[in-house]
């Protein structure tokens, strides 16, 4: 009998070292192979972020650029603190102030105001406190275990926010310092009034913060990325290569569209609070836009990321092969992907518009039996042309959704369900601007129509 040869076993742990010993590098790889490549990737990754920042603060105005210029006015500010305090002062204790200074160039003048009076509470109250109980226990543990309780409590007090903190760091620094007498609390909470000046008059004052900006951008973030998930759907509805898989990944993507939403809400709340006690000035300085987008258009897509994510659950669970209802025919889905395909575009073109840039509209190639719908298109979904082949399109639908309503249920209740969403849908996404003209037209013909019968 022919004996089949055994398969190598792991080798053991002298073979690895002596492996490891013969090969350049081998030790390195030996300790860096149990890691796997995840470590090597994040830090690629991180390198490549790094560097688009990088790129970004050359190319011009942006989130980055902000970042740069406000981390460079706190430094300024701690360095400005520091010599205003040990050498036109001559403040042994010059610390606080650079400290100060430095945390409180804050994302806006009133967060810096706001911090600033919380700040100095808290520093104020530990100094004081601190230096009580040294005056009354006489030794720096006692003084410790009474006033570290007390701050600690004021710390979670809402009225401090994230500054309560500050109270007991300085007791410790108080306390850590040595004798504490008049002389030393007096200076430390001259540098500390001394640090909160400089810092919000140089945020205040050196280019003031404003995040008008972060709402375009992130408005228009939504609307790109809301025109993306649209036209993924129809280009996979058109094709008729999707499952309950791929309807799980639409959810997953419409998901997305809320976390971006909450960002757009954060960019708004920074927005007005940017605006707060600096809007004279900054107005009189020209500095603020006059084409900020309004809160209604917050509102409105909203309104629009619902009705994406009620279109990709709807088609979820016709996917689902436990659920009753059925997803329509392949040449009626084909038809309804064009309608998402158009709504899609003109979301791409708005978001487009939001940054002044060119309304590309990017679609998918579509197949030859949608050519008539796709004659005379604008090429963004919007216009007169996106709204003609619109129409067309959903007259075809309504007559197939009449067709299905007294045979197939399954299938009526889906198909009327997702054209509800698509209507929806395009009457938040295409501006009302653009429908005006159109609708103006129908309401002439029709009364055109029934001239005659009048007379």
């Amino acid at each position: 009998m022919t004996r089949v040869p055994e398969s190598p076993g792991p080798p053991s742990p002298e073979d690895s070292r002596e492996a490891s010993r013969g090969r350049p590098g081998g030790r390195w790889q030996a300790f860096v192979r149990p890691l796997g490549v995840r470590p090597v990737h994040a830090v690629r990754t991180e390198a490549a972020r790094i560097g688009r920042s990088v790129r970004a603060i050359g190319r011009g105005p942006g989130r980055e650029r902000d970042l740069l210029v406000q981390s460079l006015k706190a430094a300024g500010a701690a360095l400005l603190a520091w010599v205003v305090a040990k050498n036109l002062m001559g403040d042994p204790m010059a610390l606080m102030a650079p400290w100060v200074a430095l945390v409180l160039v804050q994302a806006t003048v009133y967060s810096s105001l706001r911090r600033a009076a919380q700040q100095c509470t808290a520093i104020c109250a530990g100094t004081l406190l601190a230096s009580g109980a040294e005056a009354v226990t006489g030794d720096t543990l006692g003084a410790l275990a009474i006033c570290l309780p007390l701050l600690m409590l004021l710390a979670n007090w809402s009225r401090f926010g994230d500054q309560g903190i500050y109270g007991a760091t300085t007791a410790v620094f108080t306390l850590a310092a040595g004798s504490v007498s008049a002389a030393s609390v007096g200076h430390r909470l001259g540098q500390t009034l001394l640090g909160a000046v400089i810092g919000v008059a140089v945020n205040a004052l050196v280019l003031p913060p404003i995040h008008l900006r972060d709402v375009r951008e992130n408005l228009a973030a939504v609307a790109r990325e809301t025109g993306d998930v649209l036209c993924a759907v129809a280009g996979e509805l058109r094709d008729g290569d999707w499952d309950a898989r791929t309807a799980a990944d639409w959810s997953r993507r419409s998901a997305r569209l809320e976390h971006r939403l909450e960002t757009l809400h954060s960019a708004r709340r920074w927005s007005r609070e940017s605006l707060r006690l600096m809007n004279g000035p900054l107005r009189a300085l020209r500095r603020v836009p006059s084409d900020i987008p309004p809160d209604a258009e917050d509102e409105r897509w909203s309104r629009i990321t619902g009705h994406v994510r009620a279109l990709t659950r709807t088609l979820a669970i016709a996917a689902d092969e436990d659920r009753a209802p059925m997803p329509p025919d392949p040449e009626v889905l084909a038809t309804y992907a064009r309608l998402l395909e158009l709504i899609g575009q003109s979301c791409r073109a708005e978001g487009d518009r939001l940054l002044g840039g060119p309304a590309d509209g990017r679609a998918g190639d579509g197949n030859a039996e949608d050519g008539d719908a796709r004659a005379g298109d604008s090429g963004d979904g919007c216009g007169e042309d996106g709204e003609r082949t619109r129409r067309e399109l959903h007259h075809r639908l309504q007559e197939v959704l009449r067709e299905h309503a007294g045979r197939e249920a399954a299938r009526t209740t889906v198909l009327g369900s997702l054209l509800l969403q698509a209507e929806s849908l395009w009457a938040e996404a295409v501006p009302a601007a653009v429908r005006e003209p159109e609708r103006q037209g129908a309401v002439a013909s029709r009364t055109a129509s029934r001239a005659p019968e009048a007379e």
